[in-house]
């Protein structure tokens, strides 16, 4: 079964990107060479939360749910799994 991921990048100010890959390091690489408008515009880089899920059809209604969310309750989310919002990506 095809993975994909939904993950959500920061900023160093804390400006929140949420987004579905079936590669997550070179979505990563994309981002970071500045190929998104709104990841480069808000220098948007650092990976802070990703979740692993099944078929596309999964990842995508979760990748909507998250974007519904209020900014409060998606930065729980990010504490929960990654309480000092360090990079996930260091050294991948």
């Amino acid at each position: 079964m095809r993975q994909l991921y939904v993950y959500i990048l920061t900023s160093r100010s804390r400006c929140l990107y949420i987004g579905v890959t079936n590669n997550l390091q070179r979505r990563l690489s994309e981002h970071r060479a500045g190929l998104g408008d709104f990841t480069s515009r808000y220098r948007i880089v650092r990976l802070v939360y990703y979740e692993r899920l099944g078929p596309p059809r999964a990842a995508i209604a979760r990748e909507k749910q998250l974007k519904g969310w209020v900014r409060t309750r998606k930065v729980a989310l990010v504490k929960g799994m990654n309480p000092e919002w360090r990079d996930l990506a260091q050294g991948r």
